[in-house]
């Protein structure tokens, strides 16, 4: 009788266990093949940008939908090494996320820079068209199969970027020989240059120090990042130019991705694409709340000639044979 008591409290002690387990697993909690994974997520930006706030979202998230057994690292301020470095390690295999754009992404499918150009977008909602157009389907196709690299999400919209410098700037010949930092891309370096501009590659960690040391003499960027690396510090105005609409995207290596189980590459696009539409509001909201702060620091604004900065621009699209490009996208999301 008394092995009979002891086997009926081991059952009823195991199947309150397995209760207890399973009421602990959220409603969408994911199944995966037993191996634990993980992936490090690399970005120039500081820790207190949106970006970085959305990413320990999405590290939390994964973690609490997988039991632990997928592990989302982030490394901030270009811990990880320059962005173009990172995403040649992805490309080998290497298990990193790595925060890019539309210019960067040039460099593997040309066709993808036009969305990097100056003026090619006025706000969010047409960059988000775009992503809509068998155009940009197919860029994302070749960027997988001719090149190993795998879109989680395209949608971290990062708001519109100025020109910041030391002298205030109204027309595209104020920036005559004034050195700008931009990122190297063609779609960038071209277009910041037909803006008036004399474009020099560098890291963004890199810009404050090369400000103070008169390497560079400004720099073109969102207010979100710009608060964040303090440029208020070294530059005086805010030139209010908004020729990039900043779109931002979340790549893999297609290796790495590849040797995932179906169910985490599905949690991992899911968790990637839910909170870039969330960031992605909430930069919209604040960007006038960064560039109050960054006034209350010292800087001025400047509001410009737009008309003439759009003319400039229009070199850039001819020198990049982008014109009849932009033509043909601007039909499909009906632009014109």
């Amino acid at each position: 009788m008394k092995k009979v008591l002891f086997l009926v409290m081991c059952l009823l002690i195991l199947a309150f266990g397995i209760s207890a387990y399973a009421a602990e697993k959220p409603a969408d909690f994911v199944e995966g093949d037993g191996k634990t994974y993980e992936l490090m997520v690399s970005t120039q930006l500081a820790d207190s940008h949106p970006f970085c706030r959305g990413f320990y979202a999405i590290a939390k998230r994964v973690d609490e939908r997988t039991g632990g057994k997928m592990t989302v690292k982030v490394f901030p301020s270009a811990q990880l090494g320059s962005d173009e470095d990172v995403i040649e390690q992805a490309i080998q295999g290497v298990n990193v996320a790595v925060v890019t754009d539309a210019g960067r992404m040039a460099n593997y499918v040309k066709d993808m820079g036009i969305v990097g150009m100056a003026y090619f977008a006025d706000n969010y909602d047409e960059v988000m068209k775009v992503q809509q157009t068998e155009f940009w389907k197919e860029c994302v196709r070749k960027l997988a199969a001719e090149n190993g690299i795998r879109v989680l999400s395209f949608n971290w919209f990062d708001g519109a970027r100025h020109f910041l410098t030391n002298k205030p700037v109204r027309k595209p010949e104020d920036l005559r020989g004034v050195r700008i930092r931009t990122p190297g891309a063609p779609a960038w370096s071209r277009s910041v240059a037909a803006l008036g501009a004399t474009p020099v590659t560098m890291g963004w960690t890199d810009v404050y120090n090369a400000v103070q040391q008169k390497a560079i003499d400004g720099c073109e960027a969102q207010h979100s990042a710009s608060y964040g690396l303090r440029v208020y510090e070294v530059l005086k105005y805010i030139n209010k130019t908004a020729h990039f609409q900043l779109l931002n995207g979340l790549i893999v290596g297609e290796s790495w991705f590849s040797t995932l189980p179906a169910s985490y590459k599905t949690l991992l696009v899911e968790e990637f694409e839910k909170q870039g539409k969330i960031t992605a509001a909430e930069v919209i909201e604040k960007s006038d709340v960064f560039e109050g702060m960054m006034v209350k620091e010292g800087m001025e604004v400047v509001e410009v000639d737009l008309a003439a900065f759009k003319k400039a621009s229009e070199a850039a699209y001819e020198e990049l044979g982008f014109a009849e490009q932009r033509k043909a996208i601007y039909r499909e999301i009906g632009k014109e």
